[in-house]
């Protein structure tokens, strides 16, 4: 009788530990210890999609949609539901995707029918455990009852957000490599995820990722807040297997290809093509600055020196549907993105990266902080920070704003008559410039660096637009960029941010003449 309880007992004892072995908490330790393991071992690249499916035309590919029908969680109700993405095309490697709630975690396998197939041959074609590309989260962002997508993750560690009344513009990524460098460019993916069922009402979701590529694996934790603007708390631990020149932490992807300072490249219509038009910096002495971005003739990379960064972002500043009269691509709505590290991340630079473009099609704008040096291998690093996806007031800027920044040559009427100089129009609005008077004592501190020369400037304020006007003529050296920073002030205190442009030697106002 006594073994016969002890039996029972036992038996007792291991269902608990196997109920408990299932119903184990998951959670963001779970994941960092995943991606320690994996640095400490060789790296395996993720396996590839069929050939065919590598190939597939644009047309074939968009062929292959998600039925909204069958998004995750649809049928409870929830506010938050799950479109998933098939690999095709530019999506080369299937990721895993997990389901965690109050019984544990639970892979998603592949189903072919949660996808509607145009392209029959397509159709006969796709594996029946072919994988998932990414996945799309839906919410009622917009309007109460319809869910609309707010946040992507797909392709390497990239991932793309919209605030209330957005359309989805420039992306952020999990990790940029030594982008911008000669050696070339290392793109790590996501290559799990984790996400965790929220209740039915919840206005928050947190889901896991884990990162791995060549020289560096990491561990994320993402929750998420849908609204205006969408904000994600970012948590990232981060294993490096082998060195690293240059490690771009919170990187933002975007497309410049011209705007407001650039020529209008011939035949185009538009008055401006862009998704971001500047880079805005708050750095740990409180002063922002802004940088309007350029399409370069060659790649153009500038670094700010920042010591415990309160914030940066790529911008949207012009929101007017004037600026661009493009009713399709709708590039008014584009958000910006503003990261917001928290805790200090001590000495570093905001690494901007200008890649030429010949066309929109292009994400050729980069900016992420880095550390002062390059990264040893063995190293953990851990970075956490807010990521916030919405319109201009996003960063909540204090001080007035740069509204335009128009670039012309120094030689043309209107312009100068002074020969390879540059005249540089600068207009600022918004508080406290906003209360004064027409006739305000407003003066501007202007200075060149690279060996350039200012040969004039002077402030006005335009009555026809309500803002102030800072007018520059200036010179850069022989075969030198033409640096630039100013700011207009008053009784001594700084009015507005501190606007900084590099015009690089060659470069669309130019032309032929220099």
């Amino acid at each position: 009788m006594r073994n016969r309880f002890a039996g029972l007992a036992l038996t007792a004892l291991l269902l608990s530990l196997s109920v408990s072995a299932v119903a184990a908490p998951f959670g963001f330790d779970e994941v960092i210890a995943k991606a320690r393991q994996r640095a400490a071992q060789p790296y395996q690249a993720p396996p590839e999609i069929p050939e065919f499916m590598r190939k597939l035309s644009y047309d074939e590919f968009r062929s292959i949609r998600f039925d909204p029908e069958k998004s995750l969680w649809r049928d409870s109700g929830a506010k938050f539901q799950v479109m998933l993405m098939a690999p095709g095309l530019f999506f080369r490697s299937p990721v895993k995707i997990n389901i965690v709630n109050s019984g544990g975690v639970q892979p998603l396998a592949f189903r072919k029918d949660m996808f509607q197939i145009d392209n029959p041959e397509v159709a006969r074609k796709l594996p029946a455990d072919l994988g998932y590309a990414g996945f799309k989260l839906t919410f009622p962002i917009n309007t109460r009852g319809v869910n609309d997508q707010f946040l992507v993750f797909a392709g390497a560690s990239y991932f793309r957000g919209v605030g209330k009344g957005d359309v989805f513009g420039l992306s952020s990524r999990g990790a940029a490599l030594d982008t911008g460098l000669m050696s070339g460019e290392e793109f790590p993916d996501f290559v799990e995820y984790w996400l965790e069922r929220p209740s039915k009402s919840a206005n928050a979701m947190r889901f896991y990722a884990l990162l791995d590529s060549k020289r560096m694996s990491g561990a994320y934790q993402f929750s998420v807040y849908p609204g205006q603007p969408t904000q994600i708390d970012v948590k990232a631990v981060l294993f490096t297997r082998k060195p690293i020149e240059l490690v771009g932490i919170a990187p933002l992807t975007s497309m410049f290809f011209y705007g407001e300072n650039t020529a209008r490249p011939p035949g185009e219509w538009r008055p401006e093509v862009h998704d971001s038009d500047g880079l805005l910096i708050h750095n740990g002495s409180g002063e922002w600055l802004w940088n309007p971005l350029l399409n370069p003739h060659a790649l153009n990379m500038q670094a700010f020196t920042v010591d415990s960064v309160r914030g940066f972002g790529l911008m949207q500043r012009d929101q007017a549907f004037s600026s661009y009269h493009d009713t399709e691509a709708l590039y008014h709505r584009r958000p910006s993105a503003w990261v917001m590290p928290q805790g200090d991340w001590g000495k570093g630079r905001i690494v901007l990266v200008e890649i030429p473009t010949r066309d929109e099609t292009n994400d050729n704008m980069v900016a992420f902080w880095a550390p002062p040096g390059a990264v040893e291998a063995g190293r953990q690093l851990g970075f956490d920070y807010r990521i916030a996806f919405g319109d201009r007031a996003t960063a909540g800027e204090t001080l007035a704003r740069t509204v335009d920044t128009f670039v012309g040559r120094g030689d043309l009427l209107g312009g100068g008559n002074s020969p390879g100089a540059y005249r540089i129009v600068i207009d600022f609005a918004g508080p406290p410039l906003d209360a004064l008077r027409a006739n305000a004592p407003v003066g501007a501190d202007v200075s060149a660096q690279e060996g350039g020369t200012v040969l004039e400037h002077f402030v006005t304020y335009i009555e026809e637009a309500k803002r102030w006007r800072l007018s520059i003529l200036a010179r850069p050296a022989e075969d030198k960029p033409l640096a630039l920073r100013a700011f207009l002030r008053a009784d001594g205190a700084a009015l507005t941010e501190t606007w900084t442009y590099t015009l690089p030697p060659k470069n669309s106002i130019a032309g032929e003449a220099r």
